[in-house]
């Protein structure tokens, strides 16, 4: 467990370092922070299983009170969905990310796969002088945060770097770490569409056959499962603007423009996941569209088979009652004993064959194209 103290009024960030140290150490607990600032305990899910009763001990002395039992198992759990809860002591916030891909900082490994959307809950109890955030094993958001904070500043003051606006409380901490964990949902967009790119050209290429239908449906099945999780977050963030707007007001300047910045960073995260949202119902009518449109160009191009093939037995049937004509069994036939007997029946059964070919070219029963495949 890392523990963080957080000076936003002094631009300091104080780096406690691991916490506890050991199991002795666990009685000797950091003091309350001084107003205006607050610390960040941040942990692995194990290590929190491991470390439950420290943990409670330090929220029992900087905050009044721990971690309720119900809180603590969702903490713990790793399927649970994005949700928000709250007491009168403190908030709960368990918010799914996407596992197995960096932060949105160039460059950014992404998946490339729809298929493989394996999300993990980062959860956080928000205290005023306090926030708490449980992850993932080897969680980048948090790598992220800590080398942000800990990481000393060379711009010019006038600059807005990391160390230049920390977060004002433990609630824009939380803000700031749900804005990351969406956008590195937003990252998929570049993914997903150039996929979807790939199959449309695929699906409406009339010289080839598409066999990847088995990722197709894989896509669609991830993309139903994105869907979900944009829907989990948005409720859960939207519980949390609802909060917010109870919470009794500021009487002081400082703190009504805090409560104001906490407002606007609510609605940006909650505005990123309705682009996430956007984007994936988008994705989803394009890969419906393009199925759609591969059907339909694949019947169409059945029925202009069997048109070629109706119209070239059309033709044909004559030349075939000629031919039945000229087969039977009789002795005196027209044309039969004559020298040139042949020759005269297969120019009539040329020239029948050709009428019939123009006159069905002219109407439109058969196409050049189709007749010489090029648009098969």
């Amino acid at each position: 467990m890392r523990l963080l103290l957080i000076q936003p009024s002094t631009k300091l960030v104080q780096d406690l370092g691991t916490w506890p140290a050991d199991t002795a150490s666990a009685a000797a607990l950091p003091s309350p922070p001084a107003p205006g600032s607050f610390y960040w305990l941040s942990c692995e899910r194990t290590e929190l299983e491991r470390q439950l009763p420290a943990v409670q001990s330090l929220l029992q002395q900087l905050c009044g009170t721990p971690l309720l039992d119900l809180h603590i198992s969702d903490l713990l759990n790793a399927q649970i969905p994005s949700t928000f809860d709250y007491t009168s002591d403190y908030d709960v916030m368990l918010f799914r990310r996407l596992e197995g891909a960096a932060p949105p900082t160039p460059p950014t490994p992404t998946p490339t796969n729809l298929q493989n959307l394996d999300t993990a809950p980062v959860g956080f109890a928000v205290f005023d002088p306090l926030l708490f955030s449980v992850h993932p094993a080897d969680c980048p958001v948090r790598a992220q945060h800590l080398q942000r904070l800990l990481t000393p500043s060379t711009a010019p003051e006038k600059r807005s770097t990391a160390n230049s606006r920390l977060p004002a409380s433990s609630a824009d901490l939380m803000l700031r770490q749900l804005d990351l964990m969406v956008d590195g949902f937003l990252s998929l967009r570049r993914d997903m569409a150039r996929q979807m790119e790939q199959w449309q050209m695929a699906l409406l290429n009339p010289n080839s056959r598409f066999h990847d239908w088995s990722k197709v449906l894989q896509a669609q099945l991830g993309l139903h499962q994105l869907n979900e999780i944009c829907e989990d977050q948005r409720a859960a963030v939207q519980d949390w603007i609802d909060a917010l707007e109870s919470w009794p007001e500021e009487n002081e300047t400082a703190e009504r423009r805090a409560r104001e910045l906490l407002r606007v960073r609510s609605r940006d995260v909650l505005e990123h996941i309705e682009r996430v949202s956007h984007h994936v119902h988008r994705m989803e009518q394009s890969a419906e569209a393009a199925l759609q449109m591969h059907f339909s160009a694949q019947s169409n191009r059945a029925n202009d088979i069997m048109r070629t093939l109706t119209t070239l037995t059309a033709i044909f049937l004559p030349l075939n009652l000629i031919a039945a004509v000229f087969g039977m069994n009789f002795d005196v036939l027209p044309l039969v004993h004559a020298e040139d007997g042949f020759w005269w029946a297969m120019g009539a059964m040329a020239l029948i064959g050709a009428a019939l070919l123009v006159f069905f070219l002219r109407r439109r029963y058969i196409e050049r194209d189709s007749l010489l495949g090029e648009n098969t």
